[in-house]
């Protein structure tokens, strides 16, 4: 339960309260800034290998190297004070020629511009002034060979900074520490030939490599060399899948360029040699608050150009910058937010185990809402997060408690007998994990444990920008290791729900956040009903349980026989006999395992076989999976426990309606 303040308890509790709801729409999904992309600049450099960095003053420093038929020279370029109507079209030659790959990078006035020559030379330019003088190329290493098929530098801090570059099938690493370079030195992974790297300083450094694996798949992982936050100093963590592609496939990755603003963003490369070939961008990025080595990411997400060599990503403040040798583009980060408090006629939500939704209706009398997401509505626009802030109004002010969010889905215009509303329709990540598709097939644990049911729900979650928040969990939830795949096409509420059958903890969508709770029967009651905040209605049922016993049947690997644990409910037994379930299941090889699995479903069934509903005045600060207890005298109960399984809010200022119903489940 949302911690409410003791003005606002008050005031949800008191007989002769004044309801207040706050309902505002912005740019985000999923907490996360959206960004709308604006093109600058559109000119007619060919594509090539390039690089971008933004310097402490803002200024936009570009490098790109020309076609091999015009020599590989190595071009730079610094705009202070980018916008629409700068010079995007003119660069400095470098002098230098015969240039295999390019990489910029700045901290603060510092910025550099690093490449490889075809004499395997590791080179760099230096400006202290924001990239307005440079100086003289200096020579800081040698490559092994002149296949380098990628070159990424970040800093760490003033003067210290790292440059990553691949070769053939191999990264390697060259830091400079207090101004002085360290040797280079290699990563200890066993790949197939590597395309493109990107790196991010955030108290590692943090990678994402393109490239083949050791049997000839196409990959693109995220992979941290550890500077003593997640990993140790100086060791490398294991590569971990991001998308994938067959070797026998058409398909293949590379050029991927990253940044950290808000969240981790990248860019990467999708190329199809087969019929209608094409060379697409696909844009990424990170949930909410994600830690890097957690590798929890978003579905890829195409982005409307053609290119071969990737689109650069950077920021500065509140501009996110995309660029290629011809293109330029500038994103909007900041917040903006649109109060529709003031209009609203009617809204009612609902907040269910699988399922979530929101209509609000506004009126449109004068037609201030008829071109929703244009003009000073550009954020009414469709995939926008609606966000529903139950409150009262208390002795101090106008109170909520930041409640309910959902996304703007569609809305309907309304007209007649003189009368205009406009209906805004919102859905909770639970849609969103019902629009997800699997692109490709992901397995984890087939020869060894890679990733607990947890983690997978973690992976799974984040592909819709959801994270997962702990509230309880169980131990099966974090040692249980299944065989699992994702196939191609899956639709991610069901992978929700396979995975949530191997274990008794449920997962609740709450917001921004997707909430695993392993429910117990002695979880403390967090809010009571039917003494100081009244019940309007109840309705209170117990029924049998839809199972009484659970056959699980697997295989003991060990010594290959077939496994069969049993599962009973002897009470449940003398009242309807023997009601089975059998679940089959080869990732089940030992007893224990068995009857985890039937405690686990067994369970379940006992908390279903208790329902019912009480309406009430509204509380604000109500949420999924919480326990309360009920005193209501006509029904014979008295500090019963239950556990809140939905939430359906209704609320008609016009009609002095302001109530909720609470569905309930066994505790």
């Amino acid at each position: 339960m949302r911690s409410l303040s003791p003005t606002l308890l008050m005031a949800q509790q008191s007989a002769s309260n004044t309801p207040y709801v706050k309902i505002e729409i912005k740019n985000k999904i999923t907490g996360i800034m959206r960004i709308s992309w604006e093109r600058l600049y559109q000119g007619s450099e060919a594509e090539y290998y390039h690089g971008l960095a933004v310097a402490g003053d803002g200024s936009l420093v570009r490098a790109r190297i020309t076609l091999p038929a015009d020599g590989r020279k190595l071009y730079r370029q610094r705009v202070a004070n980018p916008c629409a109507q700068s010079d995007f079209g003119t660069w400095t030659y470098t002098n230098q020629t015969n240039c295999l790959a390019v990489a910029a990078a700045s901290f603060g006035a510092e910025v550099s511009i690093f490449w490889i020559n075809s004499n395997r030379e590791l080179r760099r330019i230096k400006s202290t002034d924001n990239g307005a003088s440079w100086s003289v190329p200096e020579l800081l290493d040698y490559s092994p060979s002149t296949e380098v098929h990628g070159l990424a530098a970040v800093y760490k801090s003033g003067g210290n900074l790292a440059v990553f570059f691949i070769n053939q099938a191999s990264l390697y690493i060259k830091k400079c520490v207090n101004g002085n370079w360290q040797a280079k030195s290699v990563w200890d992974k066993n790949t197939g030939e590597l395309s493109g790297v990107a790196a991010i300083y955030n108290n590692d450094w943090n990678l994402l490599v393109t490239g083949k694996d050791s049997n000839g798949n196409f990959k693109v992982w995220s992979l941290v060399y550890g500077d003593g936050a997640s990993i140790p100093a100086g060791t490398w963590s294991s590569l971990k899948e991001i998308a994938s592609a067959p070797a026998d496939g058409d398909l293949e990755h590379g050029a991927i360029f990253a940044d950290k603003s808000d969240v981790y963003r990248a860019f990467y490369v999708e190329k199809f040699s087969g019929i209608q070939s094409y060379n697409r961008p696909f844009w990424i990025y990170s949930v909410q608050d994600a830690v890097f080595i957690d590798n929890l990411w978003g579905e890829p997400v195409p982005f409307n150009l053609a290119c071969e060599y990737g689109i650069a990503i950077a920021h500065s403040g509140n501009c996110a910058w995309l660029s290629t040798p011809a293109g330029v583009w500038r994103g909007n980060m900041k917040e903006a937010i649109l109060d529709i408090t003031a209009d609203v006629i009617a809204a009612q939500y609902e907040t269910l185990p699988r399922a979530g939704h929101l209509v609000i209706d506004l009126k449109n009398d004068d037609g201030r809402y008829q071109s929703p997401g244009e003009g000073n509505l550009a954020t009414m626009k469709i995939g926008n997060q609606l966000e529903f802030s139950p409150g009262y109004v208390t002795q101090q002010q106008n109170e909520v408690s930041p409640g309910a969010v959902f996304w703007l889905e569609g809305w309907e215009h309304t007209s007649s007998e003189g009368k205009s509303s406009l209906t805004l329709y919102g859905v909770d990540g639970w849609r969103l994990l019902e629009n997800w598709r699997a692109g490709h097939q992901f397995r984890w644990n087939k020869d060894s444990n890679e990733m607990n049911v947890k983690q997978i729900l973690q992976f799974v979650l984040a592909r819709v920008g959801l994270k997962l928040e702990v509230k309880s969990e169980s131990s099966t939830v974090n040692g249980f290791y299944p065989d699992f795949t994702i196939h191609p096409d899956d639709r991610g509420d069901s992978i929700i729900a396979r995975l949530l059958s191997f274990v008794p903890d449920m997962v609740f969508i709450d917001g921004v956040k997707a909430s695993l709770v392993n429910p117990q029967s002695s979880d403390s009651v967090l809010y009571s009903y039917g003494t100081s905040h009244i019940i309007l209605q109840g309705k209170y049922k117990l029924s049998t349980w839809q199972n009484q016993r659970v056959r699980v049947e697997g295989y003991d690997t060990g010594v290959g026989v077939p496994l069969i644990v049993d599962t009973f409910s002897w009470e449940q037994l003398e009242y309807f006999y023997d009601k089975v379930a059998t679940i089959t299941d080869r990732n089940i090889n030992t007893i224990a395992a068995g009857q985890a699995r039937g405690s686990a479903f067994l369970r379940k069934t006992q908390i279903d076989s208790v329902c019912g509903a009480i309406n009430i005045p509204v509380n604000c600060g109500q949420q999924l999976s919480d326990v309360i207890d009920i005193t209501d005298d006509r029904a014979g109960l008295s500090n019963s426990k239950r556990r809140v399984v939905g939430i359906l809010l209704n609320y008609r200022p016009d009609r002095g309606e302001y109530t909720q119903n609470l569905l309930l489940g066994g505790v």
